[in-house]
This record gives structure tokens, sequence and C-alpha cells, in this order.
């Protein structure tokens, strides 16, 4: 029973719901006291992990050691925080934690110069809160609060004849510092107990001294880094030797000591300050000021080790309600409570599973009905619509089409069903159409398709396809549907107009060419032969005619004026240079006459404009020229110009541009100017289109790109 269950439950479980949002960086720098083999630096850093768990950012972690305990030596240090500041200097970070009192002083002295408004989150495992009194307000963190009188009061609960407490401890500067704030606790029991210090030996003597211990003693652990041998230790090095030396109990006042035969106390939890410390971190992360959050200084907790209390012979009911408990034999509850849950789960599970079927089973008879009915009226509704409907279920394939339908194809159903519909379809239409409905299926997006269908008089009809996706009501993803018109006589209506408007502009350039020709050929050249004559008599007169001959000068200037104007205008028309010398020559020769005319400054430029453009697109394209810059000119009130024309393997690209007075182009839509309509429908007969970006005060450009891929048949009337 549990098998199918539990299948099920991993195929939900493994199956992919959407992708996961990419989440923020935040760079989070941690600088230890020592390296990752210390048990106490990993213990923090472990906590500092968990209490950044829940950041709703990608955090990009750097941990750098200042290896104190093994480089103490000021030079040394020195030179780590040099590099520690070269490497990060350019490196954005968001907050720094350090991790004991060496990165906390480093910080202190040069986060004003290195690392200016960089928020720091400290953890102090080992130093006392009169550290960090005079902090910046860029500073927070947990200051570790160690509780002496807490841990000898417990010992004392635990063994009540203790009469001697002999404190052990190392000569490292964290040793000494630690035992120094023992020390001062401690005062408050000197009338009461004998309190001795085994700190100024070597580990070998420590431990026999510890194996001879008077009666009614209690050891208390502090931190032995390094004996005055010079020998150093970490924790899980020292802490079982001194445990299993002493033939007295050991209590001590860190956790990272517990678990190697000491007994406990009331201990400064490293993984927990590493814990606060992160969630603290988080806050600031968060957006919080450290100044805006006060340090944390009780971190404790009791714990005991249950092994050590027995070997001992303590009182475990004397230990204070809610202490943690470590090593503890679990009962047979606590042994075995995973079966016993499981069978009860188990049966209980049954239960419910058979109820559940029984209930699910009528309500899918219900629902099965209710389908059903569902579906007849659908269908009657469907094959009484004047359109064509269809379904498509989760697999892509066509799992319904109405009577309408059957009746435009006249074919049977099950010959539609499936992938069946595609055999109506034309040719040239089928693989488009089945790509285009692929890719919105799979997108679950709706679809618009037009394509050719085979009427059953053989006769292919345009038609009009939409579709749109169907979802139940909790959301699952059921297939599609979608219905479908006859569009071809609005088709061949589009195509009759689009005709029209080709002739149209077939007339206006053949009218436009005739001008030119006879401007150029005929009336230009009588004005030609005009201007002879009069230069003929000009020097027939005599000398003395001098009125005369001014005269007759100013009309030979007149005349070859308009014979100028005439020619440009001729070239305006009908550009022989766009026949003879392609695109890039017809226009560079527009330009300069524009320019030279209008006396303005324009810009030509052309990149990768390949050799043979179709004379209906370099038509197309100069017409827009013409038009764009002459628009420019009169309009934009700006006295310099830029067209660039950009070949592409795929299409041609035109820009004007100016820095003018610009305009609204919605507005400008509005108005239907008859040189915006002419530029738009010389492009839409060779494919192309046309863009147009302005702002009041920001200029104007105007941007034409036209296909290499344009129909020849649809596009010899583009000029």
């Amino acid at each position: 029973m549990w098998l199918p269950l539990a299948a099920l439950a991993a195929i939900v479980l493994a199956y992919p719901t959407s992708a996961a949002p990419t989440k923020e960086v935040r760079r989070v720098l941690i600088l230890n006291e020592a390296n990752s083999t210390f048990p106490a630096i990993s213990l923090v850093n472990q906590g500092i992990q968990a209490g950044l768990s829940d950041a709703p950012f990608h955090l990009d972690f750097s941990s750098e050691y200042m290896d104190t305990p093994l480089f103490p030596d000021p030079t040394v240090q020195r030179e780590f925080r040099d590099f520690y500041i070269r490497k990060y200097r350019n490196l954005k970070i968001d907050v720094i934690m350090t991790v004991g009192p060496s990165p906390l002083k480093f910080m202190q002295e040069e986060h004003q110069r290195a690392f200016p408004g960089v928020p720091i989150v400290f953890c102090l495992p080992t130093t006392g809160a009169r550290r960090t009194a005079k902090l910046e307000s860029d500073f927070t963190g947990v200051e570790n609060d160690i509780a002496p009188l807490g841990t000898v009061g417990v010992a004392l609960r635990l063994q009540p004849g203790t009469k001697n407490v002999v404190v052990v401890g190392g000569v490292a500067p964290i040793d000494r510092e630690v035992l120094t704030n023992v020390k001062n606790e401690l005062t408050a029991y000197e009338s009461r107990l004998n309190i001795s210090y085994l700190t100024d030996l070597a580990m070998p003597d420590l431990l026999e001294r510890l194996r001879h211990l008077p009666g009614n003693t209690v050891v208390l652990l502090t931190s032995v880094g390094a004996d005055v041998a010079g020998t150093r230790f970490k924790s899980n090095e020292s802490g079982p030797m001194v445990a299993g030396a002493a033939n007295a109990p050991v209590f001590g006042f860190f956790d990272v000591y517990l678990n190697h035969g000491e007994v406990g106390g009331y201990l400064s939890s490293l993984s927990e300050q590493g814990r606060v410390a992160g969630g603290m971190a988080l806050r600031v992360l968060r957006g919080e000021k450290p100044r805006d959050i006060p340090k944390v200084t009780d971190t404790n907790s009791y714990m005991f080790d249950w092994r050590a209390l027995k070997h001992w012979g303590l009182n475990e009911s004397a230990i204070p309600a809610g202490s943690i408990v470590l090593n503890r034999p679990a009962t047979i509850w606590e042994s075995h409570k995973q079966y016993m849950i499981g069978g009860i789960v188990l049966i209980l599970g049954e239960t419910v599973l058979i109820l559940a079927l029984i209930w699910l089973r009528a309500k899918a008879k219900l629902a099965e009905s209710q389908l059903r009915e569902s579906e007849r009226r659908f269908r009657l509704v469907a094959n009484t619509a004047p359109v064509m409907i269809w379904t498509a279920g989760t697999d892509r394939k066509c799992s319904y089409v109405n009577k309408t339908w059957l009746d435009f194809t006249g074919r049977p159903l099950e010959a539609e069903l499936g992938d069946g519909w595609l055999d109506g379809l034309h040719p040239e239409d089928a693989e488009r159409c089945l790509q285009t409905y692929t890719e919105a299926f799979n997108r679950r997006a709706p679809t618009e398709l037009q394509y050719r269908l085979r009427r059953k008089d053989g006769e292919y009809r345009w038609i009009l396809d939409y579709g749109v996706p169907r979802f139940s009501p909790g959301g699952t993803f059921t297939g599609y549907i979608g219905s479908c018109l006859d569009v071809t006589d609005r088709k061949l209506a589009e195509e009759a107009m689009a005709t029209i408007g080709r002739r149209l502009i077939e007339a206006h350039e053949e009218e436009r060419t005739w001008l030119a020709r006879e401007l150029h050929d005929d009336i230009n050249q009588r004005l030609a032969l005009l201007q002879v004559e009069v230069n003929r008599w000009d020097e027939q007169l005599p000398e003395s005619a001098v009125d005369f001959h001014d005269h007759t000068r100013q009309v030979q200037q007149r005349l070859s004026d308009l014979g100028y104007d005439i020619q440009a205008l001729s070239h305006r028309l009908h550009s022989s240079k766009l026949e003879y010398l392609g695109i890039v020559a017809a226009s560079r020769s527009f330009c300069k006459e524009l320019s030279d005319q209008q006396h303005v400054e324009i810009d030509f430029r052309h990149t990768g404009i390949p050799q043979g453009v179709p004379k209906e697109i370099g038509l197309c394209l100069f017409r827009v020229l013409q038009e764009g810059l002459q628009n420019a000119v009169k309009h934009s009130g700006a006295r310099s110009f830029r067209v660039e024309l950009r070949g592409t393997a795929k299409d041609i690209q035109l820009a004007v541009s100016d820095l003018g007075v610009g305009f609204d182009p919605q507005k400008a839509a509005t108005r239907r100017g008859i040189g915006l309509i002419s530029m738009r429908e010389r492009l839409q007969l060779v494919n192309g289109h046309i863009s147009i970006a302005s702002r009041l005060g920001d200029g104007t450009t105007i941007h034409a790109r036209v296909p290499f891929s344009s129909g020849r048949d649809s596009v010899m009337a583009a000029g």
C-alpha cells in the first residue's frame, strides 16, 4: 500500500514547477582568528552559515584567516593585514564578519582607511565585553560572556561536599585573557573554597598533577591553547587529555570541550554565538544599520554529558531545568518511536486511504456524469455554430472538430482527428503552420494561423485560425480549443487594394520619369540652344554697346540658372544615377544637391551595401530618402542632418536623422500626412517597414528596413 503512495509522492516532488527567480548577490567577508582546523573556528562558522540560511539573497562568501595562534609576531600580522587590504580593496563587500579578537582589532584600526562604510559584525568567542565599549557606529556583534559563577554554582549543586576548586589553563594570549576573567569572577568564592591555579605548567606536568588531586575537588577547565613549554594545542586535543587525566570531575565554560569526558556547566555555545552573529549580519544585509542592532552578550546554556555525570556519580536531578544533556541513553519510546509512529500512521493512513478511495470513487462517478453532460452540451453548441471549431488534447493531437468543419472539408470525423487535419492543408502551408502551432503549444500561449484549407469541392480557401490553451479550475493544462473563419474574400479584397495601390504608384513613377525626361531631353536642351543663341548675339554686337552686352550676359546667367534648376528638378523626379550607378551614388548625389541648394550640412554614410541591389528596392529607398530628408530640411529647423545606408546579410536599412525641434509621432499619425503615407505604402510593396522616433526638442530619426527576400512579383511598382 505504501510503495505506490511513496512513488507517487516522489514523482510529484520531482516534477519541475517553475524556474527559481534569480537572486541578488550579496558578498560576505569572514575574517577568522585561526584557520578552520581549530574546532572553535569551525563551530562559529557553522553557526554563521545557519544564521544566514534564510537570506533572500545569493550569498558570495569569502573566508580569510589571521592565524594568530601560529603567527603571533606583529610584523607577520601586519603583512596579513596589508595582503587582505590589497586583495579586497576593489571588491564591493556588503558586510564583514570578524571571528576573534585579532580580526576585530584589525577592523578597528583599518576600517575607515581600507573599508569605509562597510558594516562590521563581530563574534568574540573568548573575549569579554570590555573590549568593545568604544566601537564605531558601523560595528555590532556578539561578545562572549563566560559565566564562571554559573558553572561553579552548578558544580557545587552536583557535588555538595566540594572544598577545592582547581583552575586549569594555558599560557597563550587567549588563555591568559580567559583566565583573568575567571579569576575576577571567582573572588566571590574565595572565602568558601580553596581555589588553586594550574596554569604555568608543561602538559605532562599538568596531567601528572591532575592525577593526584585531593578528594572533594572539582576542576575548572578554562582554555589551553599552549603550555609553558611552547607546545600548542587545539581544543579537541587539550580537552580530552585534561578530562582523561583528572581524578575529579571536570567542568568548563565552552561547549567545544564537551563530549570528551568533561561534565559540562554553564557553557558558552560557540555555534550559537555564530548563529546569532549570522542573524545580525542578515539584518544588516536587509538594510538595517549596525548602530540600530544591539550587541548580544548572553549565549550561554546549561549543558552536560550524561556519561560523565554517571562516571562521577553526580545526581542528574540536581541539574537546572531545561538543561541540554548529551549522550543520554534513549528510552524504549525514543529508541523505537519511529517504528511505533510508523505503525500507527500506517494503520491510520490505510483507514484514511480506504475512506478517501470510497469518497473519490463516488466523486469520480459524479464528475464523470457531469463531464459527459458538459461534453454533450458543448458538442451541441459547437455543431450549430457558424464557424469551424476544433479541440486538441495535451498531446497536441486534434481530438474533435465540429459539424461545420466536416461540412467544409467533406471528410469524416475520423479522418480529421490526430494529425489527419494536416492532410487538408495546402502543401506550401503545412510545415509553417505545424511549426507555429507546436511552438505556441509548448509555451501554452494563444496562436493565430493563416493557411489554405482544401474545401470539399477541391478549391483551397484561406482560413484564419485562432486557438487558445485550456486549463482546468485547478490550473492544470488540458489542451487547446480554436475557431476558424474563411477569410478568402477578405484576402482577395486586400490583394486587390494592394494591386490598385501598386498600379497607382507605378503610374505615378512613370509620370515622374516621363516628366524628368521631357525636362532633361527637351526643355533643358531648348534652353541650352537659346543660351547659345544669346551668346552668339552678344559676340556679334559692337564693343560700344556696353549696356546691351551687360543685358545679354544677365539673360545668359538667368538661362543658365534656369537650366540648372530644371536639371535638378529632373534628377529629383527621376534619378539617372540611381538607374545606372545604384542606390549609393544616387543617394550621395541627392544629398549634395540638396545641401548646395538649401545651404545645409548633410553627412552621408554607407556601409555594406552590396552590388546589384534590385531596382525596385533601390528606387523605394531613394524615394523614402527624398521624402524624409526634404521634410527634415523643411520642418526640423536644424542645419545639420545625417543619412546612413547600411547593408546586412538579410536587409538594407536607411536612417535619416536630425537634431531639430522634433514632433509627436502619435499626433502626426492621426494627421496622416501624404508624405508619411507615401513612404509607408512604398515600403509595404517591398515587404519593408518604417519607424519614426521623435520627441519634442530632441530631434527625429526615420528608420526604414527592406529585406532582400521581397518577392519580385509584388514589388515592381515600389518606386
